[in-house]
């Protein structure tokens, strides 16, 4: 996972699996950036290319990481999301939880999010 700053928001890039043995990097990631506090402004977006597999566990960290940004006042977005884990957010309804973008410059410049059916990274609905 690799971390990049902006002037106003924060992008996660996940890669591989995000699953048992991966989740802790995302979470180290989000408490040091929910811990920023009142100064940090803008979306937080998980930019899910280069995600090839999440666990239920990957799920459980995703979800975490919403929750403690919500709290501090932030948002928490999705952005190109692979078929098979949009799909997995459709089942578990997750899908009207997270707000899902077709890809990193739609989840920085869109606001509260579009909610309704996952979409795959090629904006289809799984």
């Amino acid at each position: 996972m690799d971390v990049r700053h902006g002037a106003r928001h924060v992008v996660f890039v996940l890669r591989g699996k995000l699953d048992f043995d991966s989740t802790v990097q995302l979470r180290e990631a989000g408490e040091r950036e929910s811990a920023r506090g009142a100064g940090a402004v803008g979306p937080v977006v998980a930019d899910c290319a280069a995600l090839e597999f999440c666990d239920s566990s990957g799920i459980s960290a995703l979800v975490r990481l919403h929750q403690r940004l919500a709290e501090a006042g932030r948002a928490l977005r999705l952005a190109s999301v692979p078929g098979s884990v949009a799909r997995l957010f459709s089942l578990t309804g997750l899908d009207q939880v997270f707000s899902v973008y077709a890809d990193v410059p739609a989840a920085l410049a869109g606001g509260a999010g579009p909610r309704g059916p996952a979409r795959s990274s090629e904006g289809q609905p799984v």
